[in-house]
């Protein structure tokens, strides 16, 4: 049993170009944009904290020029009475350490003067460096009061801390990055529609020369009159531009397969002419040439030698006749002639080519597959018959005897597919490729006994196509079937009586 072939994994879907830049450059903007945003932020947060900085240093040296080191134990327990000695800053905090007492205050926004608890006085504890005089530190009070800078005061027997907000800072930094923040989303926007539209408009002249191509490769080119009429517009084939260079290029390459496509279809015409002239004109001295030796042949006085001679002539002239009409017909059904349409019963054709094949090859296994009821088409009933014969000669020469072959008519909804099956040695591979091209035989001696010449599955793919059909092969040794796919009404048949 033959294992069905893996499936290919699909490569993985790539963006298109368009994509691809647009996604570069917003991309690349925008990181350029954030790190100007962050290194800006971050900049101004250094200056506004130096600048709060300074003002915590000059407020601390009049906090402490208010105290004075030597009254300075006498406000340990009130620090409400020095920020309500004088006009003082919003926000501002004292907080005097002790041995005996602990006490602190600041200034609400709405300019009140409140007392600190023992938890917020604990966090600025807590925040106090070591060292007779500590910098400025950050702490973190909760509550109404935030985040604060503080700068600490020692003296033998007390602390005293003052400290600033920082929410003027973090509300100037919060509002910085939130105007970047939306001027950077809106100018990406901008960004991105106006890099679609560019690169759209760029790309347009390639998208054209895509199409063109695309349109080219879906016209059948393989035979036949064939005119290319399609080209890459003037406009978008600018050779100032690199895609207009590739247009240029294309239509270039489109002349010339169009004259290539003419000069092919010209030497078919002229070889298809010669052979059907060729074939016509050697009619008449091949029927001359049988006629004078059945005419000789009568004579009595003819030797045995002169008389097998004869007879050897007569032999090989029949043959070259049948080449000869062979030709001529293969000809003619590729001009579009020798078709004469009418009602056919393919049924009844299967049972006469059987019935002939029985007789022709009386050591091959024939059988009949056809459906009771007639299986009626639009077609030329001598050429189908025609088929049917050269399909079960083809069976019958290259299989050996005792061989079976199996003819089935399966009638379907618009089509007839008409197969003939063997169970011979099968095709050989190499020689599959080529199974209908005219002279092709199995066997590259020619020797006349081991086939004819090799015109016989020309003939029936070329009755097959005159029909509108199709005929496919498939062949495993020890099972090939020639498969014929044929219409039940031809294209535009008009509506006729049966």
């Amino acid at each position: 049993m033959s294992q069905a072939p893996a499936t290919a994994t699909p490569p993985p879907a790539r963006w298109s170009l368009q994509r691809r830049l647009m996604v570069t450059v917003v991309g690349i903007v925008s990181l350029l944009v954030i790190l100007v945003a962050l290194t800006s932020a971050a900049t101004l947060g250094r200056v506004l904290e130096q600048r709060l900085d300074s003002q915590l240093w000059a407020t601390t040296q009049r906090v402490n020029a208010q105290l004075g080191e030597s009254t300075f134990p006498a406000y340990t327990t009130n620090p409400i009475a020095i920020l309500s000695s004088g006009a003082q800053p919003s926000g501002l905090l004292i907080a005097v350490y002790s041995a005996g007492t602990t006490s602190g205050a600041w200034i609400s926004p709405e300019g009140l003067v409140q007392a600190l608890d023992s938890a917020q006085l604990s966090d600025l504890a807590r925040g106090v460096t070591s060292g007779p005089s500590g910098p400025a530190d950050t702490v973190e009070l909760g509550g109404d009061l935030g985040s604060y800078r503080i700068s600490t005061t020692r003296t033998p027997t007390s602390i005293a801390i003052v400290g600033l907000p920082r929410a003027e800072v973090q509300q100037t930094i919060t509002e910085l990055l939130v105007t970047i923040a939306l001027v950077t989303a809106g100018g990406l926007l901008v960004l991105g529609a106006a890099t679609a539209l560019v690169v759209q408009l760029g790309l347009r002249p390639l998208k054209s020369i895509a199409g063109t191509a695309a349109r080219v490769a879906r016209q059948p080119l393989s035979s036949g009159a064939v005119t290319i009429t399609e080209r890459v517009p003037v406009a978008e084939a600018d050779p100032r531009t690199e895609i207009g260079q590739v247009g240029a290029a294309l239509n270039t390459l489109l002349d010339h397969v169009d004259t290539a496509l003419d000069d092919r279809h010209e030497t078919e015409e002229r070889m298809r002419r010669f052979v059907a002239d060729a074939s016509h004109e050697l009619r008449t001295p091949l029927s001359s040439i049988r006629g004078y030796t059945e005419l000789t042949l009568r004579d009595p006085t003819l030797g045995e030698l002169a008389t097998a001679s004869l007879e050897r002539i007569q032999a090989q002239s029949l043959r070259m006749t049948t080449l000869v009409e062979d030709l001529l017909l293969l000809a003619r059904l590729e001009e579009g002639q020798e078709l004469v349409y009418g009602s056919v019963d393919l049924s009844l054709l299967a049972v006469e080519a059987v019935s002939d094949a029985h007789a022709a090859y009386r050591d091959h296994r024939f059988m009949l597959d056809v459906p009771d009821a007639p299986v009626v088409i639009a077609g030329d009933a001598s050429r189908l018959a025609q088929v049917f014969a050269n399909l079960l000669a083809n069976a019958g020469t290259h299989s050996p005897p005792g061989t079976a072959v199996t003819v089935t008519v399966e009638p379907q909804a618009e089509y007839v597919v008409l197969s003939v099956r063997d169970a011979g040695p099968g095709i050989d591979p190499e020689l599959r490729d080529e199974l209908f091209a005219r002279f092709a035989r199995a066997d590259r001696s020619r020797s006349r006994g081991t086939g004819g010449s090799g015109l016989g599955l020309s003939i029936v793919r070329a009755i097959v196509e005159a029909h509108h059909g199709q005929i496919t092969v498939q062949s495993t040794p020890g099972d090939t079937v020639f498969a014929v796919r044929l219409p039940v009404r031809r294209p535009n048949q008009a509506d006729e009586p049966a």
